[in-house]
């Protein structure tokens, strides 16, 4: 039945009417509790109040489904809109992105040209931008536009998936970057002549390269609720010595906050990332194909 459920909802996710059925009825049925409004102004509030809490934050304007060039600037203005605020609010926030919604499935130009205006903009602020990973049909380009970057910015950091049989590799080759990496397990549907079927084995590569990136000596953030993940990675940074300032843990937004509060107090640095915007359902959806516990929260919503 779980299975059943997660390949459902990772279906919807993907679905152009359902994303805009969603966009017509707004942030219903329990999406609130993982997206922070559909406002920059929602979003700042989120983040000044996990602020007070000693979290960092990354924020992301949540886009997808973009067909033209059209959507694409306007989703970069956004982006761009959002540096600004962060920094005239003052608060503690970096920038995460979906290459997608900048219009990567256009032209790589027009993404590069998108990319490009965004990471003045964070260079101009001292800020940080994290480019999210998408599915496997978008890795290999990912990576490289992530590469050309890296040669005239070091303000861009990248995500990588653990479910990928492709991923050991890429962080050995991405090493000769120092590149700054989140680690993930990944949320997609993916074929298994790409990616490990079973947990287990996604589980098993997740350590393999959370200790990876750790002794390659680049910054590390490890992206997970999973307390086995999170207390692997505190015995790997005990055994090996290393440094509090090369890693920190980031969780998502509405989810395991009481693991968030520990690890902070435990004294290490928690990111939690805090979606908003309009077009929020397919990440909605694969926060419900990702935690069944979620599905109840959002069935009892909607009892109620």
């Amino acid at each position: 039945m779980e299975l059943i459920m997660r390949n459902m909802f990772q279906s919807l996710g993907k679905n152009s009417s359902a994303n805009k059925l969603a966009k017509k009825y707004g942030l219903r049925f329990g999406a609130n509790r993982f997206v922070a409004g559909e406002s920059i102004k929602s979003a700042i509030e989120a983040v000044k109040r996990l602020n007070s809490e000693e979290k960092v934050v990354t924020l992301d304007h949540l886009g997808e489904f973009v067909y033209t060039e059209e959507e694409a600037l306007e989703s970069a203005a956004m982006c761009i809109q959002t540096l600004d605020a962060i920094n005239e609010a003052g608060v503690n926030s970096n920038l995460s992105l979906k290459m997608s919604s900048l219009g990567l499935d256009i032209s790589k130009e027009l993404c590069m040209k998108n990319m490009r205006k965004i990471l003045d903009r964070a260079k101009l602020y001292n800020n940080f931008v994290r480019i999210d990973m998408e599915d496997y049909a978008h890795c290999q380009l990912s990576i490289d536009i992530y590469k050309e970057l890296r040669k005239e910015y070091d303000i861009v950091g990248l995500v990588i998936q653990a479910y990928l049989y492709r991923t050991e590799q890429d962080i050995a080759e991405l090493n000769m970057l120092n590149a700054n990496l989140r680690l993930v397990k990944g949320a997609y549907k993916e074929s298994p002549t790409v990616a490990f079927p079973e947990k287990t084995d996604v589980d098993e590569n997740y350590k393999k390269i959370i200790k990876q990136h750790l002794l390659n000596g680049n910054y590390t953030a490890i992206a997970t609720h999973d307390e086995t993940m999170i207390e692997y990675t505190k015995s790997v940074v005990k055994e090996h010595q290393i440094p509090k300032e090369q890693f920190e843990f980031q969780m998502l937004y509405g989810i395991c906050e009481d693991i968030q509060t520990k690890l902070v107090k435990e004294g290490f640095k928690v990111r939690v990332y805090v979606p908003y915007g309009v077009d929020w359902f397919g990440y909605f959806m694969r926060r419900l194909a990702e935690r069944p516990a979620n599905v109840w929260f959002v069935l009892k919503n909607l009892l109620k």
